[in-house]
């Protein structure tokens, strides 16, 4: 993810280990109370990603309790999004006065294991995007990408409107460069006066990682 964002006015941390210092405030041990192990673990390691990153921005730490949808709050003054997948965690932070919202993603670099997912995630333009892809570099996991992709859309998207905004809501369109684009399909949300018609965003796989990435400025 750092690799990802360089160049972008934020904070990164990541760690494919669940560090044995990592704690939570009681209001999150809450959260967690009846949580599987491996929730656990998820939940704690981001949290302590997001608070290392916290800290090297100046901002003291404090819970980051799920709120509406499972959105992470955030201390006042600061943009975030947190991910974790099967060996990895990482959360992304920075000064609401440089960046205005942040959605990242991380998911295992290999296709989707159920063919059905692909139908609710894209529509057919996407599908004929990504079997064009596949055609010229057929070792990139594009159907996985193209999720990761959605659910940064969606995480740079929510704090910014509070409503859901589904797959179908969204065409991404994702480019060899490492780069993609996301046109939305609904009534943007207005942000400094101007309604945003979507978003542009970048991809790496990298390490067993396939990771996105949306940093609004």
């Amino acid at each position: 993810m750092a690799t990802l964002l360089a160049g972008v006015p934020v904070t990164v941390v990541e760690t494919h280990e669940d560090p044995a210092d990592a704690v939570l405030f009681p209001a999150e041990e809450a959260v967690v109370a009846n949580a599987v192990d491996k929730r656990r673990k998820e939940f704690t390691t981001v949290r302590h990603c997001a608070r290392t990153a916290l800290a090297r921005i100046g901002v003291p730490a404090a819970p980051i309790l799920p709120g509406h949808r499972g959105a992470p709050g955030w201390p006042d003054g600061v943009v975030g999004s947190m991910t974790h997948c099967a060996g990895y965690r990482a959360a992304v932070v920075a000064r609401a006065g440089e960046v205005t919202s942040v959605g990242v993603d991380a998911e295992p670099g290999e296709p989707l294991r159920d063919p059905d997912v692909l139908d609710l995630v894209a529509d057919e333009t996407e599908r004929a995007v990504l079997a064009s892809l596949g055609a010229r570099q057929s070792a990139t996991p594009w159907d996985r990408l193209l999720f990761s992709a959605k659910e940064s859309v969606y995480k740079t998207w929510f704090p910014l409107t509070g409503r859901w905004l589904g797959f179908e809501d969204a065409r991404v369109e994702l480019d060899p460069d490492g780069t993609f684009t996301a046109r939305l399909l609904v009534e943007g949300p207005v942000v400094a006066g101007v309604e945003l018609k979507g978003f542009s965003g970048r991809w790496i796989v990298r390490d067993g990682i396939a990771a996105t990435a949306i940093v609004l400025r």
